[in-house]
């Protein structure tokens, strides 16, 4: 006997959180569910998830995107890491690359046999090691190549920028001819079920009375039915990540088309440029306790590449997580379920992973209490996970510069976050929980390009001759240094496969 199913799935908002949802639900359930989204014209988006991280490939997969067509559609450029300045120590500049470091071959990590060189000077730096660094200091991108197995082409990792706008039409577009229906109006009230909570319809300004099963909130930070409706409460994470505003403007592209986000630390928070094929993304992330708000218009329209398109767009924050993603039959996706700043663009893969986890636990037509659970256990690490990792580009600083950095530096972290930073300064020893987002590579890149030092490397590198080790390097250092040389400019790849139409006015 076939289970009795759910029959009607409301999503609240659109935007990239709700028509990501739409997208993969449409997608996954093929047609065999009612799914309407409602969003109104009249209310904006936040819109400043333009960048994201490898994981978005898996999304792109499911729903079988032509990548071509969707870059051009988005006027997307691709990315191979994020590039930080300023943030060990002022002056400083350092590139988290995706993907892999060096060659794995030995009993132990390859950065394990760097270190001993490093820390002996007689190793490059870090970066050297890496295809994904390597060639987005010569602004060069291509494709992985994986039929060649054994060479640094086949192991380049790449996500996207794209505008967020565009990206939410490209999958509107996608989602309505899959059949979800989408409905204009604005939301005034929320009908709870007397006998359990649970929503039983929103009413439209219009005065039409949407009824559901399973709704989804992506209303951003209104998050009208996990919140506003249900109080389910909120968890604030401000005493570890004190950031609590930003400002978002665009500008026009100037100078060479690089392949990865710029995160510039500023004085009480950091500034970030997202390069798209018709402009540039720009924000300025900041802590209202220890900078005005004109301040920090100031520093954002003092420090951008070209022309301001727009007046900067203040957005409000409090950092933090929803303490149930899933509460009744309601689930919160996107920022209605939590927010962290977008520092490692961590924000487009939290709604991807809720749409995922939603969907591994997806609900017959009577909810089961352990899937809610559950699903709110895995959801509460994923936000923990990239919380931690964002926490340590603030606390692993010897900035003194601004009472900001001073707070940061010595402020007490999570014990999660202490245990590996004070493994990697013994031992330089890295580990990864189960299916934890960033990979140990990713922590060894901050924790070494913001000036945290291992006392000593792993044993049994000395298992192995010293000039082995240094041949070793230097071999993997020619061959990322002659791939990068043969691959072609960033740019000019685009402009081969996948070059959006030329807009006029943005």
């Amino acid at each position: 006997m076939e289970q009795s199913k759910i029959s009607d799935i409301v999503i609240v908002g659109g935007g990239t959180a709700g028509w990501m949802t739409a997208a993969a639900m449409a997608k996954v359930l093929r047609g065999k569910y009612r799914i309407r989204l409602i969003e109104s014209d009249e209310i904006s988006t936040v819109g400043v998830g333009e960048a994201t991280i490898p994981m978005i490939n898996l999304f792109n997969r499911l729903l079988d995107l032509d990548e071509d067509d969707f870059m051009r559609k988005t006027q997307a450029t691709f990315k191979l890491g994020i590039q930080f300045v300023n943030w060990g120590k002022l002056g400083d500049r350092y590139i988290h690359g995706f993907g892999t470091i060096g060659q794995e071959q030995g009993t132990v990590d390859f950065h394990q046999y760097w270190l001993k060189q490093y820390l002996a000077g007689k190793a490059a730096d870090l970066d050297h090691y890496s295809i994904n660094t390597a060639a987005c200091h010569m602004n060069k991108f291509m494709r992985a190549q994986p039929n060649l197995q054994n060479s640094p082409l086949s192991q380049i990792a790449h996500a996207y920028h794209f505008d967020a706008a565009l990206y939410a039409k490209f999958l509107r577009e996608f989602s309505e001819e899959r059949g979800v229906e989408r409905i204009e109006g604005k939301i005034t009230e929320v009908v709870l079920r007397p006998a359990d909570g649970h929503v039983a319809a929103v009413m439209l300004e219009s005065g039409q009375r949407v009824e559901g099963e399973l709704f989804i909130d992506c209303s951003g930070f209104r998050a009208l039915l996990i919140e506003g409706a249900l109080k389910t409460g909120y968890e604030d994470w401000s005493h570890w990540l004190p950031c609590d505003r930003a400002l978002a403007v665009p500008c026009a592209s100037t100078g060479e088309l690089t392949p990865y986000t710029r995160s510039t630390a500023r004085s009480a928070g950091w500034q970030w440029r997202i390069p798209l094929q018709h402009r540039i993304g720009n924000g300025h992330v900041y802590s209202s306790k220890f900078m005005s708000d004109d301040e920090a218009t100031s520093i954002l329209l003092a420090n951008l590449d070209g022309e301001p398109l727009a007046s900067p767009r203040p957005i409000k924050f409090l950092t933090g997580k929803r303490k149930q993603a899933w509460n009744k039959n309601v689930v919160a996706i996107g920022l209605a379920s939590g927010f962290l700043e977008p520092l490692e663009s961590t924000s487009i893969h939290l709604i991807q992973m809720g749409i995922a986890h939603l969907l591994t636990y997806f609900p017959a037509a009577g909810l089961d209490a352990a899937d809610v659970a559950q699903y709110n256990h895995v959801m509460d690490l994923e936000y923990e996970w990239a919380r931690d990792f964002i926490i340590l580009h603030y606390k692993a600083t010897e900035r003194d510069d601004s009472p900001f950095w001073n707070y940061c530096r010595t402020m007490e972290v999570p014990a999660s976050l202490q245990q590996k930073m004070d493994l990697y300064r013994s031992n330089g020893r890295l580990y990864r929980t189960g299916d934890e987002l960033f990979t140990k590579v990713s922590w060894l890149q901050v924790m070494h390009g913001q000036r945290i030092r291992p006392q000593s490397y792993h044993p049994l590198v000395d298992l192995v001759a010293e000039d082995e080790i240094a041949a070793y390097l230097s071999e993997v250092e020619e061959v990322i240094s002659a791939c990068v040389e043969a691959m072609p400019k960033h740019a000019d790849f685009i402009a081969q496969f996948c070059a959006a139409k030329k807009v006029e006015k943005i």
